[in-house]
């Protein structure tokens, strides 16, 4: 027991390797960890179910490997991976998560993760993603993500905004604030913020409402009120029947 309390133990010298599970939805978690548990030299040693509590349980708990939902309140994910690393550089993080959108793949792995997973990679995957680096360098890096997100974005205008974007500007327009969006699409409120910062730089924006602006001139998002009209029926059909 007492290897596992010291700088460096675990994976990376063969041994057990312990684990951080993060991720807020409940029961997603607790069937993660009991997947991991089923492997032999695993051990998940923490859970957090947002990314502050990430962060404080690495720095108790020290583990090798820290899974890292991104879509998690109180969470910035790059802000999250900083703050993981620089309490422990030798800690692999390995991102799994639904996003993979092609820049904040790009962003987090240059930031220094060991991986990225989508959620719907299988569980070889993300056993092998585990144990990489056990005995090696460490800095074996495995990415697997939805094929919609290897498609080349230079492809599109510059400006063009993701379906996701415009659901989310379209909602903007509607004086909706970003937990309201949140709630309504059921994804994380730091998602949103994520969308928004990706909508400010593609349109070159300073506000929400100049973002509203620019993607309206664009024909990106309709005017904000303009909502399809009502079936007219004739005058005779007007009665509260």
């Amino acid at each position: 027991m007492n290897e596992h309390d010291e700088p460096g133990a675990g994976g990376e010298h063969g041994g057990t390797v312990r684990i951080l599970v993060a991720d807020d939805h409940t029961l997603l978690r607790e069937a993660l960890c009991d997947l991991l548990c089923t492997e032999p030299g695993f051990q998940v040693v923490a859970q957090a179910g947002n990314g502050e509590d990430a962060v404080r349980l690495a720095a108790e708990h020290r583990p090798d490997v820290v899974l890292l939902d991104i879509e998690m309140p109180r969470n910035d994910p790059p802000m999250t991976v900083r703050r993981l690393l620089e309490r422990d550089p030798g800690l692999r993080i390995i991102v799994l998560s639904m996003y993979d959108g092609q820049q904040l793949v790009q962003e987090l792995l240059r930031l220094g993760v060991s991986g990225y997973l989508h959620k719907s990679a299988g569980r070889e995957t993300l056993v092998s993603a585990v144990r990489d680096g056990d005995g090696g360098s460490g800095r074996t890096v495995t990415v697997s993500v939805s094929p919609a997100s290897l498609r080349a974005e230079p492809a599109t205008p510059e400006g063009t905004l993701s379906e996701r974007e415009v659901e989310v500007l379209g909602l903007v327009a509607r004086a909706m604030s970003n937990r309201q969006i949140a709630v309504r699409l059921g994804i994380a409120e730091g998602t949103i913020k994520r969308h928004m910062r990706n909508i400010f730089a593609k349109l070159d924006a300073v506000s929400r409402i100049d973002a509203v602006n620019k993607a309206v001139e664009r024909r990106l998002i309709p005017a904000p009120g303009r909502v399809p009209a009502e079936p007219r029926f004739g005058a005779g059909s007007r009665r509260g029947s």
